[in-house]
């Protein structure tokens, strides 16, 4: 959430800034309503200054003796007045409130202005897409095959964009989740994490997707729950309401959970395999830092990532997202795209953004740099690391055979239980 001062004091650059966003939120009225507040609080004060004035002199008349009847009715009614005028006000500020909440953050100024992600700009890429002697299958495709992966099933069971792993399917999913776990953990020094799937509202409103994008996540009928859509929910509001000490930030967390997103938006689009499920697994990324440190912590933030593929030994490359591209709460924001060749294109694998103080101006989230200091709002940034069903995805597609098997990467082969290739299976 951006300061309201600041939106007050620079509307225009605000409009400016939600126009570069492809953002059509109207702000009008706000500034109408900011002085509405301002009125109505300079009234109430001067109304509150008066009663407590005129308090005292009730009381020095009730020991002179005098009669208080008249000068105590006319109080009785500034209590009333102030009394309505604190129930407008809290109108107003709520409403106004409403309007900070839909705002997104500020681009940084290296963020490059474009309408979507046709017009992000390449930063560097790593590895050489494999030459096949063989038209490459897609991943689901190989999956079916070999009976590791079942959507059919899964549609039945569930519906559409859900599925089940099985046998060496499944084993592969989790053997990406406790490599890339202990990969961060060990190497990128970051606490490894478990957080609740299940979040309150305040959680959902701390990190942005409320009230924005209600229509994306899963709510549980009848409670003020939802299921998680990234771990970046719980473990950035893990620290909400809260001030920190800045002898301990930066702070790095890592946490696995499924996510869960209601993908409105994406009707039509990725209908089939692993890209874009309702349901899948992701290994987040969390920190915590003070304001002059954030940037490079992005930096790290995003080796870390890439470090995973480069370890599998996966093509991929990073982007910088324009403005129209870019996540609601991000100031900046990479994406990492892998290399699917069943597609013969880059796919996203990971994003990793530096939200600045947006998300900890929403969830109070504040660190002091010594006791004398006044409290400062931290900086959050978050990213994958990176998200599993499409890492499974990447590895079955580039790690595939002509006669249907797929090669399972070095790095993983402990994690397999010593399997070094997956083959038909019963």
């Amino acid at each position: 959430m951006l300061d309201m001062k600041f939106v007050r004091d620079n509307l225009d650059f605000v409009r400016t800034m939600l126009k570069n966003r492809n953002n059509s939120l109207n702000l009008d009225n706000f500034a109408e309503l900011e002085q509405k507040r301002r009125d109505l609080l300079n009234e109430v004060e001067q109304l509150k200054t008066q009663r407590n004035s005129t308090s005292k002199k009730i009381g020095a008349m009730k020991k002179a003796g005098e009669d208080t009847a008249a000068i105590s009715a006319e109080m009785r009614a500034v209590g009333d007045k102030i009394s309505a005028l604190d129930n407008e006000l809290k109108n107003v500020e709520e409403n106004l409130r409403d309007i900070l909440l839909h705002i997104p953050n500020i681009p940084k100024d290296d963020v490059p202005v474009g309408k979507d992600d046709s017009e992000n700009p390449e930063i560097r890429r790593h590895g050489t897409p494999r030459t096949f002697d063989f038209t490459p299958k897609a991943h689901w495709e190989i999956g079916e095959n070999l009976k590791i992966l079942d959507a059919d099933r899964a549609a039945k069971v569930t519906g559409a964009r859900f599925t089940f792993y099985k046998g060496l399917g499944a084993r592969l999913e989790r053997a990406c989740i406790n490599f890339m776990m202990d990969l961060h953990a060990n190497k990128h020094g970051y606490t490894e994490m478990l957080a609740p799937y299940i979040v309150n509202k305040d959680s959902m409103i701390g990190t942005g997707q409320l009230p924005k994008f209600a229509e994306d996540m899963f709510k549980l009928e009848g409670l003020d729950y939802y299921l998680v859509p990234t771990a970046e929910v719980p473990t950035t509001n893990y620290h909400r309401d809260e001030i920190l000490s800045a002898e301990n930030l930066p702070e790095y967390f890592s946490c696995y959970t499924a996510c869960f997103r209601a993908e409105a938006g994406a009707a039509g689009r990725d209908t089939r395999g692993l890209i874009r499920q309702h349901q899948f697994n992701k290994v987040e990324l969390i920190k915590f830092t003070t304001p002059e440190t954030s940037w490079a912590e992005l930096e790290s933030m995003v080796d870390a990532a890439e470090d995973v593929l480069r370890i599998l030994e996966i093509p991929y490359r990073v982007v910088l997202l324009c403005t129209g591209d870019m996540s609601f709460t991000s100031a900046k924001t990479y994406d990492i795209e892998v290399w699917m060749p069943a597609q013969n294109k880059y796919r996203e694998i990971s994003s990793c953004s530096n939200c600045t103080d947006y998300q900890a101006r929403r969830a109070n989230i504040k660190f002091r740099r010594d006791n004398k200091s006044k409290p400062e709002f931290v900086h959050t940034l978050n990213g994958s690391g990176i998200a599993v069903g499409r890492t499974v995805a990447a590895i079955l597609e580039n790690y595939q055979n002509e006669d249907g098997s797929v090669t399972v990467p070095k790095a993983l082969i402990p994690y397999m239980g010593g399997v070094e290739v997956i083959k038909t299976q019963g």
